[in-house]
């Protein structure tokens, strides 16, 4: 059996280093002990030229420019397996001159759904040494990803500037840094695997849009960046799927439009809202479509609606027979969305996608296919809630 192992690792104890970056001109020197003195504590922020597009692949100058921008992240107050009182450690990566800094969720929470906890203390070290305390703004459970932030005063940045994923490929190169096993500042080069992937999340809902990679990531590496061949980050590193525990080629990032609009709201609201209808699906395909005799080949195929949900309440309809095929059982007779405000359903998580730029209470369109007639059904969203299906 496969399992998805999130990529903090957990410690059995920590040593939190207190008062890096304090100044101590005067301890060894009574008479600048005896006197007042100003210190003057500046930030100096590193802006980096991007490699440009010709300029090929380089990790090393990827890493020469870019590793002092990645931080090890250190959690305390986090629930062992035992269930006492441990800590944690993962990666993450300056953002600003203002001192944010991006990580995964899980490296500064414990638990999931609804029993999600934060750590009680956080730090944040950088590749220079010094070690900061660090403010959680907020947390993201859909998406995995969470906001923190430092005083900035006399440390040296390095902020990462975002990508996109408009035109990512298949094949592209791409670099993660991070801290995989508690080795921190660890470089690790490969190629971009797939695209569009789902990923379990820290909730019962998955996270779509993931980017695979056979970079090497493992315990550690979570909330480190993964880079393109510029030095810009295509996502978060957040998860491997593996048999035996350790990497195997199968690592996974939060894409970075997912990250940049988590963000944004952490910013603005210190949390994030989802827009939530309430139904199970499964993605329609030519032979399955044939079989059930659905009218169209592609679709979001309703199998269940949450009772009293905003879905129930539009009158969106699942089925009420149940058959098999291809080794898998349906619920037969219900509707198949085949569209979101004019947004088509064709693959697996397109349903999902489409509803992510909709906030809750938004009324949405949906374009339904029903007993062999074209219809549509507005729903008003609900907000989405921590325990979903698993």
């Amino acid at each position: 059996m496969r399992a998805v192992v999130r990529l903090a690792a957990a410690l059995l104890c920590l040593t939190v280093l207190a008062s890096c970056g304090r100044d101590r001109s005067g301890e060894d020197n009574p008479a600048a002990a005896a006197s007042t003195q100003t210190v003057d504590r500046t930030t100096r922020v590193e802006v980096v030229r991007e490699s440009g597009e010709t300029d090929g692949f380089d990790p090393e100058g990827i890493y020469r420019r870019d590793a002092s921008g990645v931080v090890t992240i250190l959690s305390t107050g986090l629930q062992s397996e035992d269930g006492g009182s441990g800590a944690g450690q993962g990666s993450g990566f300056v953002l600003n001159a203002r001192g944010e800094v991006a990580t995964n969720a899980h490296v500064v929470t414990t638990g999931e759904g609804s029993a999600i906890r934060r750590a009680e203390s956080v730090f944040v070290r950088f590749r220079d040494r010094n070690q900061v305390p660090a403010r959680i703004v907020g947390f993201d459970p859909f998406s995995d990803v969470a906001l923190l932030r430092i005083d900035p005063a006399g440390l040296r940045l390095r902020p990462l500037p975002l990508g996109s994923t408009d035109a990512l490929v298949v094949g592209s190169p791409v670099a993660a840094i991070g801290s995989p096993f508690g080795e921190e500042q660890s470089l690790s080069i490969g190629v971009i695997s797939a695209l569009d992937r789902s990923i379990e999340s820290l909730t019962g809902f998955s996270t779509t849009g993931a980017i695979q990679t056979d970079a090497a990531i493992n315990r550690g590496n979570s909330g480190g960046p993964l880079l393109d061949a510029r030095g810009r980050v295509l996502g978060i590193n957040a998860q491997i799927r593996t048999a035996t525990g350790a990497g195997s080629g199968v690592g996974f990032a939060v894409p970075v439009d997912t990250v940049r609009r988590s963000l944004e709201q952490l910013r603005r609201d210190g949390r994030v809202r989802y827009g939530y209808l309430g139904v199970a699906t499964a993605p329609v395909y030519p032979q399955l479509a044939e079989r059930f005799d659905l009218g169209v080949d592609a679709g979001a195929w309703v199998q269940e609606v949450t009772e009293d949900g905003p879905a129930d309440d539009a009158g969106l309809r699942d089925g009420d027979d149940r058959e098999s095929f291809q080794g898998r059982d349906y619920t037969t007779g219900g509707d198949v969305v085949t569209a979101v405000e004019g947004r088509r359903v064709r693959r697996d998580d397109d349903l999902a996608d489409a509803l992510l730029a909709y906030p809750p209470g938004r009324r949405v369109r949906l374009d339904v296919l029903r007993d062999g007639k074209h219809t549509s059904v507005q729903v008003e969203l609900g907000e989405r809630p921590l325990d979903g299906p698993r």
